[in-house]
Formats: C-alpha cells, sequence, structure tokens
C-alpha cells in the first residue's frame, strides 16, 4: 500500500516525511511569521505620505536607503547598537553563568534553608518590575550612574526566572553519582563545575542565553528611564525618531528595521548551533 500523500510518509531511510498539508501548514505559518518584517521593510522604503493613504503600500518604494541614512544620523544608531550589544551582550553572559551556578546549587547541593531561598526566588517572579523602579531609579542617581551603561546593567545581570529555569534542568540532566564521582577524585568546586556542570547544562544555556539575549536587546522599559539620546540603546534611540508634530512613520520603520536586522544576522549564524544545542538536551533527557 502506498503512502498517502496528506499524511507523514516514511522515508527509506527511517525518517518522516512531512505530507502536502503539512507542508502548506507550514508554508503559512512561515509567511504570516514573516509578515511584520517584511512590511517594516515595505514601510522603511516609503514615504511618510504614502503610508498615510488608503490602500497602503503593499510593495517596496524607492526611499529605503535614504530614510535608512536619516535614520542612522537622526537617532544616532551607530551609538545605539554599539551600547545595545554590549548591553545585551553583557547581561546574557552574566544570566547564563550566574544563573546556571545557582542553579546547580539549588538542584545538586544541601545547604540550610535552600527551600526557603528557593521559594523566594520563585516568588521575585511574581513581583511585576514596575514596583522596583522608583527605588532603583534613586540607587542609580545616588551612585551617579544615570545615562550610564552600568545602570541598565547591573540590575538585570541575573534574573529569578533564569536561576528556576537551571535549576529545572540540572535537577535531571545532571546525575548526582557523577558530582559524586568527581569529589572522589578530589575535584575542588570550581574544577567540577567546569568540566561536570557546564557540559551537562549546555544546551539548556543555549536556550537562556537565546531568550535572554532578546529579551535585553528588546528591552525598553528601564532603559528609557535610565539613559537619555545621548547614550542610548537601540529602544531608546527609536523615540528619539518619533518626536515632532507630525512624526515621519518611514523613518521609524526604517530605524527599527535596523534595530532588527543584528538580531537577524545573530539566529542566521548561530541558529543551527542553538537548535542543534536544543535537540541534543531533549534526546538525553
Amino acid at each position: 500500500m502506498t503512502p498517502r500523500h496528506t499524511g507523514d510518509a516514511r522515508r527509506a531511510d527511517g525518517r518522516q516525511s512531512g505530507g502536502r498539508i503539512t507542508y502548506a501548514v507550514l508554508i503559512l505559518l512561515t509567511a504570516g511569521s514573516l509578515f511584520p518584517l517584511v512590511w517594516t521593510a515595505i514601510a522603511a522604503s516609503r514615504t511618510n505620505t504614502r503610508l498615510a493613504e488608503t490602500p497602503p503600500p503593499f510593495w517596496f518604494g524607492g526611499r529605503l536607503f535614504a530614510n535608512l541614512e536619516t535614520a542612522w544620523s537622526d537617532g544616532n544608531m551607530g551609538l545605539a547598537l554599539l551600547n545595545t550589544t554590549m548591553v545585551a551582550g553583557t547581561i546574557t553572559i552574566g544570566t547564563v553563568l550566574f544563573s546556571t551556578i545557582a542553579g546547580f546549587a539549588f538542584a545538586k547541593l544541601r545547604f540550610r534553608f535552600k527551600n526557603v531561598l528557593l521559594m523566594l526566588t520563585i516568588a521575585i517572579m511574581m513581583v511585576p518590575p514596575q514596583l522596583s523602579v522608583v527605588p532603583l531609579f534613586m540607587l542609580v542617581a545616588e551612585l551617579k550612574w544615570t545615562n550610564q551603561l552600568q545602570a541598565v546593567i547591573l540590575p538585570t545581570l541575573v534574573g529569578a526566572f533564569g536561576v528556576f529555569f537551571m535549576r529545572q534542568y540540572l535537577t535531571e540532566a545532571l546525575p548526582t553519582e557523577l558530582i559524586e564521582a568527581a569529589r572522589v577524585d578530589g575535584a575542588s568546586s570550581l574544577r567540577m563545575t567546569w568540566h561536570v556542570v557546564f557540559p551537562a547544562a549546555r544546551p539548556a544555556m543555549a536556550v537562556l542565553a537565546m531568550l535572554t539575549f532578546v529579551q535585553a536587546w528588546n528591552d525598553f522599559f528601564w532603559p528609557i528611564i535610565a539613559l537619555t539620546q545621548d547614550n542610548p540603546t537601540v529602544q531608546v534611540a527609536l523615540t528619539g525618531l518619533g518626536r515632532g508634530y507630525i512624526p515621519d512613520q518611514s523613518v521609524i520603520m526604517a530605524g527599527a528595521l535596523l534595530g532588527t536586522l543584528p538580531l537577524l544576522l545573530a539566529f542566521t549564524l548561530f541558529g543551527k548551533q542553538i537548535v542543534g544545542g536544543i535537540m541534543r538536551g531533549a534526546v538525553k533527557g
């Protein structure tokens, strides 16, 4: 009996091959996911007057590079991209490193008040970040860190979600026998963390790094409070493009496109490694 085209067909090498309906659904989902990015590029290539007309444009115009140049100069996008790369990269490295170490401690080590501290960590995730803005800004102002990148980096260098995420992963992925064997061999805590914990946590670390980098790159709420247009991140710089009696939407879209391209480049270059790490972790689990 020949396999149906609408279902899954098994290849000669044993792998599953999707049918026509599967591919059609995937194509539709992909098109829907890419539409906002394509529309941003279309709007960035038009004039503000054309965007205000009905119906809106559905194809590219001829002002893309002119609008990109305007957004680059008016929004100080060069400095903004550099600052955002530094902020997102530092936060990602710190979050992954500290969250893995803390998650390992909660998952495998024994110490006093362990369960209480874990409950407090979980409780922190339930507190809206808006509640901490006033005391946090008072602290930043007291330290004279306003309009400096450390005011954005240090408060988010480690998060409760990352600690809880790594704890949940290492509870199952890291055998207790492996830790005991390392201790019997005389490995120090630092050596055991480097040679045992980090290799076992690598797939989860890749996922956490991806989530943290995207969140830090797109963060708007706290940077707009702590920074100004003189030393902006990408999201802060975009607010400068929207000022004026009649904001130029095409220039704003061009700035948004400039701020999105580095993320797309990062996923294009490292997406295969990230997905591979996730799949290896799923197979091991």
